[in-house]
């Protein structure tokens, strides 16, 4: 009987520091950057995604990541240009609506770290690495659990069948090859 009451407080314990979260997506966001012109940054955002992770609160170790953004929302505040990134000349979000993200280890001491994992582009996949900023937890004046967490990284979009450009009379190319990605994530406690 001891060790039955033994073993359900260690797992209440490992659950008040072991929690699962679910995106909350009015306090996230999935952005990017990339050159044009090779003279300055374009941003840019994705509208819709969701996604789940799990945060080991004691120690700041991700355990899990995963999430899915809608292709289409994307938007740079140029309404033709966003129009030709969702066009078969960039992400052809007819035949590929969304784009996903799975972790599969977590390097990392205190709120830093590192994420590894499996980005799918247009229908390819390749293993990314993501710098990770843990940024705790709280609970909101409504009594919810929440924590947050930052990434960001930096891909080569011809890494994933995103080929489209066009060279500059004076040399260069219209559109930069590294693509900086910044995502802020906070969640809701499950």
């Amino acid at each position: 009987m001891r060790h039955f009451w033994m073993t359900a407080l260690v797992a209440a314990t490992l659950g008040l520091y072991a929690g699962e979260y679910t995106l909350d997506t009015t306090h996230s966001s999935v952005g990017f950057s990339i050159k044009h012109l090779g003279i300055s940054n374009v941003k840019g955002y994705f509208g819709k995604f969701h996604g789940s992770y799990v945060l080991d609160e004691k120690s700041n170790i991700l355990k899990a990541l995963k999430g899915e953004v809608e292709v289409a929302s994307i938007d740079t505040k140029e309404p033709k240009r966003d129009d030709h990134l969702r066009s078969a000349d960039f992400f052809d979000v007819a035949k590929f609506p969304k784009m996903t993200f799975e972790m599969t280890k977590y390097q990392g001491k205190g709120k830093r770290g590192k994420v590894f994992g499996n980005l799918t582009i247009k229908g390819v996949t390749k293993p990314v690495v993501f710098y990770a900023d843990i940024g705790g937890s709280a609970v909101d004046p409504w009594g919810n659990q929440k924590s947050s967490l930052s990434l960001t990284g930096e891909i080569n979009r011809k890494d994933f069948g995103l080929n489209w450009n066009k060279l500059l009379e004076t040399g260069g190319f219209v559109v930069g090859d590294k693509v900086k990605i910044i995502i802020e994530l906070e969640g809701n406690a499950q």
